[in-house]
């Protein structure tokens, strides 16, 4: 296999796995009722005329699995960030207590996991058409390979082996899928 065939296949792998880890990290912001720091990534505080996010203003711990402890650096910032978490509608309201801001997150009713595990699923239904647009774009580089004089049946290798690494990154998406809906669902 000449070195433009490597590089396509090279091009599909490294995309698709891109795709994966966004998806991954969108599926992170989705809570499943466990305090986690994640759930606050991009929700962006106005510091100084700049925004910037949460986690570079304050520190962002979880203490126990129902609860998130927010400590900003400077106390003039509790305000702020107590606005931004209320603006942003993530179904908690948090509470001053002395220095710091704690959330605590409610359980989750039944119809608000189902509606969570929708939306997981809209997520990983994105993150597969993104896959397939990978795959899209190298078989168009594919195709340009018969015109750079590769044999014919190099071509169709390379075609099926693309098609293969997308058939793994799917597999991975319903994969991570599963794992989150379980992980939704278990009360």
């Amino acid at each position: 296999m000449n070195d433009l065939s490597k590089a396509c296949i090279e091009k599909a792998n490294t995309s698709m796995k891109s795709s994966v880890n966004f998806l991954e990290k969108e599926l992170a912001k989705i809570r499943a009722g466990k305090a986690n720091p994640g759930m606050l990534d991009g929700l962006k505080v106005d510091y100084y005329g700049s925004p910037m996010e949460i986690s570079q203003v304050a520190n962002i711990s979880t203490p126990d699995a129902r609860s998130i402890v927010i400590q900003p650096w400077e106390k003039n910032m509790l305000s702020p960030i107590n606005k931004v978490i209320l603006d942003a509608n993530l179904g908690f309201t948090p509470r001053f207590e002395a220095e710091v801001l704690r959330i605590v997150i409610p359980p989750l009713t039944e119809e608000r996991r189902k509606e969570l595990s929708k939306a997981a699923k809209t997520e990983v239904e994105s993150g597969k058409v993104n896959i397939r647009n990978a795959r899209k774009h190298v078989m168009d580089d594919v195709k340009k390979l018969k015109d750079q004089s590769v044999p014919e049946d190099e071509v169709k290798q390379v075609e099926k082996e693309i098609q293969d690494i997308t058939d793994k990154f799917i597999a991975e998406c319903d994969k991570i899928y599963a794992a989150k809906e379980k992980e939704i669902m278990t009360v």
